[in-house]
């Protein structure tokens, strides 16, 4: 990990996934656009699919999500929920006819479309007693820290770190203290001097050189009662800039610009108490991370219809280019901590800018249309979450390794299927998403199905669908010192409106 900045591999994975939104009818087939087009969402995963609309087309979209999280933790078990309404798509392809009947360039359309491809709202709370009760000891046997406390967090940071570097000078505020250790050695230095000021730690010998730490008088083993809450909100969207065309009858082929934003924040606290008998038997841990982004991709796609029934398309979505900046903020307190520490509370990390690149995709679809009565479609995707990569490298070199060793490929799969007696469509989808962890269960795989219906009103379609997915997480609280998982399963349930007209 770096030890200027304070990203780690859920973030790569955070910012590298993205969900099934979009337009009622695209989610209610899960999904399996890719060898249809003629929907707008449908473009923004294929940009051939502008090509297909026989006219200009517009249409925008509202979806109520629901997030149940039941988390696990030791002997504890907790339910939280949220629930939100966002306009979640908008879009519109005009389309130009070639009146030359001599060439074999049938059409032209020019696109724009939002879609909102990620929603980060989410709360999950872990309560209960950790009784995973090892103790780390040097080579001497002597206790150094207990692995279940957030101590181990601060140790592991504070490990072969010079006591002088994350001492208080004579009359310095702590406040300042932590600013400028910030702006002289980063992040982990922090993290070493808050478990030091806080008096989790102690050092092995009072000297402005020594480097080695333990608890063992502050922090005693044993089992700790933790209460920790996550809770985030913020989304990831993209502005998609579409030219597609038709050549011949049967050959359609796009290309998408995107535009990509991100706005995240997240706060976690944790609580945690003893009755173990050492000097601290109380610590209070809080750290709140602000992130905002822009990004670049680009898209290219065909569609080709093998058949009048049958069609194949084939995409690629290119990696996006990312340029982030973030902010945080930490505070901490314990039974013994000094009063003046609750001033770093006030003092905001704003982290030099750094870039992210997210793994590119492949997408090969088929479909079969029974004349104008329904059809039926599938796609598979497959992406490599082990290329994600963060840059510049120097200062991620071993976060980069860590992700080519953790994460691996993925695999999607999407069903669906559309039906349409008179005015009406009936419609249904399934998906499948493989973990992009190499163990399967840090993010587990993902499950969804879904159900919609249409009606035509002749140049205005309305479509309402009902969408549900499922995975378990196994979560650690942290990804350094205190790594026990909090086991949380989710259930996430969307209802979405969606009107569409012809232009």
């Amino acid at each position: 990990m770096s030890t200027i900045y304070a990203q780690d591999i859920s973030d790569a994975v955070r910012y590298s996934q993205s969900e099934i939104q979009g337009t009622a009818r695209f989610r209610a087939l899960s999904g399996a656009f890719g060898a249809l087009g003629g929907d707008m969402s449908a473009v923004s995963a294929n940009p051939a699919g502008s090509a297909v609309f026989s006219q200009s087309h517009a249409s925008f979209t509202g979806s109520n999500i629901d997030l149940d999280n039941n988390t696990g933790y030791f002997n504890g078990a907790t339910i939280n929920n949220t629930s939100n309404f966002d306009i979640n798509q908008g879009g519109v392809a005009f389309v130009f006819v070639n009146r030359n009947a001599n060439s074999p360039w049938k059409k032209f359309t020019l696109g724009i479309a939002y879609d909102r491809t990620n929603n980060f709202d989410d709360v999950w709370n872990a309560i209960g007693t950790n009784t995973n009760n090892f103790v780390l000891v040097d080579n001497n046997d002597n206790e150094l820290v207990p692995v279940n406390s957030i101590a181990n967090y601060f140790y592991q940071y504070a490990d072969g770190v010079r006591l002088g570097d994350i001492s208080l000078l004579d009359d310095e505020f702590v406040e300042d203290a932590y600013a400028d250790i910030g702006n002289a050695f980063g992040f982990a230095h922090q993290q070493a001097f808050l478990g030091y000021q806080a008096y989790i730690l102690d050092p092995d010998i009072d000297d402005d050189n020594n480097t080695t730490y333990n608890t063992s008088n502050n922090v005693v083993g044993g089992t700790f009662n933790h209460d920790y809450l996550y809770t985030s909100t913020g989304y990831n969207g993209k502005i998609s800039f579409n030219l597609a065309a038709q050549y011949d009858d049967n050959l359609y082929i796009g290309i998408n610009l995107n535009s990509h934003f991100i706005d995240y924040q997240r706060s976690t606290s944790l609580q945690e108490d003893n009755s173990n008998g050492g000097l601290i038997n109380f610590i209070d841990f809080d750290n709140n991370l602000s992130t905002t982004g822009n990004g670049f991709s680009f898209q290219l796609g065909g569609i080709m219809k093998l058949s009048p029934e049958f069609r194949v398309g084939l995409t690629y979505d290119s990696p996006t280019w990312y340029s982030i900046e973030e902010e945080t903020t930490q505070f901490i307190d314990t039974n013994e901590a000094d009063a003046d520490l609750d001033f770093i509370g006030g003092i905001v990390n704003v982290y030099p800018r750094y870039r992210l690149q997210t793994p590119a995709k492949v997408t090969g679809s088929l479909a079969y249309v029974f004349a104008k009565k329904g059809l039926i479609s599938f796609d598979y995707s497959k992406k490599d979450y082990g290329k994600t990569k963060f840059n510049p490298e120097a200062d991620f070199t071993d976060l980069n390794n860590a992700i080519s060793d953790v994460l691996t490929d993925a695999s999607t799969y999407r069903f669906g299927a559309e039906y349409k007696h008179q005015q009406f469509s009936f419609r249904g989808g399934y998906r499948f998403e493989e973990s992009p962890y190499t163990d399967g269960i840090t993010v587990g795989d993902l499950t969804g199905y879904s159900l919609g219906l249409g009606y035509n009103f002749g140049n205005t379609k309305l479509d309402v669908t009902y969408d549900k997915w499922e995975r378990t997480d196994e979560t650690p609280l942290y990804n350094v010192g205190l790594t026990d998982t909090a086991t949380i399963d989710r259930e996430n349930s969307n209802i979405t409106l969606s009107l569409s007209f012809n232009i």
